[in-house]
């Protein structure tokens, strides 16, 4: 595949050859994102950021990759500060916001309406989070951290077992990663979740008939045996009301006495954050700071090395990066985490 010039908009463009190429290149970002070398790569690009929905982490995460790279970030955050407020299309956004742009993020709380947008590009668009839909970004960033977890314990994807916990069914990332997993070989999914927050329908027949192993369930306990353990929290602004999200908040908590009496010694604990700590929720508690299985920062740090590789690729500077590398004249202890 040649990324250049392409929209990344689903994970549905993706292939294990695609895939293993954004790794390769995501792997080759390391000293960059580690503050060991600089690129100005992109110098004089310009990232137009639109987030229409609340963000931190993805938001900054795609403002750092391009910053890391050179270039220059403008951003665009909620709905009521666009002219979207007023009434202006996608399209014409899109149009106008292109002109100004050499590629763009975006994040809208609809579903589909970042390939809507992308209709009127003139540039590369990433997808951010379309609604309940699809997070491709997230997902291959969540994919890459499973494949270096694994690889640190001599496992692989292929023959692997994820429990996947919490809000399933509008939870975008599980979607979406469950989506790129079934590109591989002989997983065993977990689904852990009330029954009215289960898997999709559609996603559980996806994995089904890639020929992969599916449990359905709604008890924690005595299921968490697996490789991986991916918690996610309740979507309450997907919910209708916050009175019928509170039903399910707190449901599934995982703490280290948790983890001690029904994982494995080496099963990682993933969450694409941010987890809800307040003591009505507490997906993941604090006493899993500690635990070095823990892999949710390092995931987060995953998201930038991933992120700079699709900016590299879509602007076709993959194989130019180190060609304008410079030195990193101030402190930095980012290369001993």
């Amino acid at each position: 595949m040649s990324f250049k010039g392409e929209h990344i908009l689903s994970v549905k463009q993706f292939d294990r050859d695609k895939i293993q190429q954004v790794f390769d290149i995501a792997r080759s970002m390391e000293p960059y994102a580690r503050r060991q070398k600089r690129t100005k790569v992109l110098d004089g690009a310009i990232l137009g950021n639109l987030f229409f929905e609340p963000s931190t982490r993805t938001r900054v995460s795609f403002g750092c990759a391009f910053n890391l790279l050179g270039g220059e970030v403008r951003e665009t955050t909620g709905m009521q500060s666009s002219a979207l407020s007023k009434g202006e299309s996608l399209f014409d956004t899109a149009r106008v916001i292109s002109s100004y742009s050499d590629v763009i993020a975006m994040r809208h709380p609809q579903a589909g309406s970042v390939a809507e947008f992308a209709e009127g590009s003139r540039v590369p668009v990433l997808n951010g989070g379309d609604g309940a839909n699809e997070h491709p970004t997230q997902a291959l960033l969540d994919l890459f951290t499973i494949e270096k977890e694994l690889a640190s314990s001599q496992q692989q994807m292929d023959g692997m077992h994820i429990a996947m916990i919490g809000d399933l069914k509008f939870g975008r990332t599980v979607h979406s990663l469950s989506k790129l997993l079934a590109l591989y070989k002989n997983i065993q999914f977990t689904l852990i979740a009330p029954n009215e927050l289960a898997m999709p329908d559609e996603i559980v027949s996806l994995i089904e008939n890639a020929g992969h192993k599916v449990r359905i369930t709604d008890v924690l306990e005595g299921n968490l045996n697996a490789d991986i353990v991916y918690q996610t929290r309740i979507q309450e602004e997907r919910f209708p009301s916050q009175e019928e999200a509170n039903k399910y908040r707190g449901k599934f908590r995982l703490n280290q006495e948790i983890y001690t009496r029904h994982c494995k010694s080496n099963t990682v604990i993933m969450h694409p954050l941010p987890r809800d700590s307040r003591l009505e929720a507490n997906e993941l508690d604090n006493d899993l700071n500690l635990n070095p299985n823990l892999a949710i920062f390092r995931q987060a740090d995953n998201g930038v090395l991933v992120r700079m590789a699709l900016f590299a690729l879509t602007l076709g500077v993959e194989n130019l990066v180190s060609n304008y590398e410079c030195e990193v004249p101030w402190y930095s202890n980012k290369g001993q985490s």
